[in-house]
C-alpha cells in the first residue's frame, strides 16, 4: 500500500511538472488571452452601467412627475378649501399623500443608483488603469521575450568552432588575403613600368649623346683636382 502511494504521489508530481512545462511554453498566449478576457469583463461592466444610469434616469423622471402631481393637487386641495368643501379637500389630500408616499421611495431609489452609478464609474477607471498598466507590461515582457530568444538563437548559431560564425570568418579572412596579394601584385606591377620607363629614358640619353654611359677613373680624378684648384 505504501509503494502504490508513492507511485500515485510521482504521478501527480509529474502531471503538475508536465502541466507546468505547458503553461511556461505558452505563457505569452495564456497572458494574451487573460488580457483579452479583462477587456470582455470590462466592456461588459460598461454596458451594465449605460443600462443602470438609464434606469436611474427613468426613476429621475418619475420622481419629476410625482412631484408635479403633488404640487398640482395641492393646487386643488387649496382650491377646494377656499370653496368650504372640505370633503374634497380631504380626497384630494389622501391622493396628496399616496403621491408623497411614492416620491419618497423613488428618491430612495434614485439615492442607491446614484450611489451605485458612482461605484461602478470608480470601479471603470481603476480597472482601465490596471488594464492599461498590464498592458505596458506585457509589450515590455513581449520585447524582452524576442531578445532572449533571439539571443539564444544568435549563441546557440555562433558558438564553437564548427559553427556559421567560424566559417563566416575563415572566408571573411581569405577574401582579405586574396584583396591583399592582388594589392601586392599591382604595386609592383606598377614599380616595375616606372622602372621600366626609367630605364629607356637613361638609355636614350646615353645614345643621344646628352649623358656619358661609364665613369672612369681618370674623368673622377679629373675632378676631383679641378675641385682642389678652385
Amino acid at each position: 500500500m505504501a509503494i502504490l502511494a508513492k507511485l500515485f504521489t510521482a504521478m501527480r508530481g509529474a502531471a503538475t511538472e508536465a502541466g507546468e512545462a505547458v503553461v511556461d511554453n505558452q505563457a505569452l498566449r495564456i497572458l494574451d488571452q487573460e488580457m483579452r478576457d479583462a477587456d470582455k469583463e470590462l466592456n461588459e461592466a460598461k454596458a451594465q452601467l449605460v443600462e443602470v444610469m438609464a434606469q436611474k434616469r427613468g426613476v429621475e423622471r418619475e420622481i419629476e412627475k410625482l412631484r408635479g402631481q403633488v404640487s398640482e393637487h395641492e393646487a386643488y386641495a387649496m382650491k377646494a378649501l377656499d370653496k368650504g368643501d372640505e370633503s374634497l379637500a380631504s380626497d384630494v389630500a389622501e391622493r396628496i399623500a399616496e403621491f408623497e408616499e411614492e416620491l419618497g421611495l423613488q428618491e430612495q431609489a434614485l439615492a442607491q443608483y446614484d450611489s451605485g452609478v458612482n461605484q461602478l464609474k470608480r470601479s471603470i477607471k481603476a480597472t482601465e488603469r490596471n488594464i492599461a498598466a498590464m498592458r505596458r507590461q506585457v509589450s515590455m515582457v513581449k520585447a524582452t521575450e524576442r531578445v532572449q530568444k533571439a539571443s539564444s538563437a544568435a549563441n546557440a548559431r555562433f558558438s564553437g568552432s564548427n559553427t556559421a560564425m567560424s566559417s563566416a570568418t575563415e572566408s571573411l579572412e581569405r577574401i582579405k588575403r586574396r584583396q591583399q596579394q592582388r594589392a601586392d601584385q599591382a604595386e609592383a606591377a606598377s614599380q616595375l613600368a616606372a622602372d621600366s620607363e626609367g630605364a629607356g629614358l637613361e638609355k636614350r640619353l646615353r645614345d643621344a649623346g646628352i649623358v656619358s654611359g661609364e665613369r672612369s677613373g681618370s674623368a673622377v680624378l679629373d675632378r676631383l683636382r679641378a675641385k682642389r684648384d678652385g
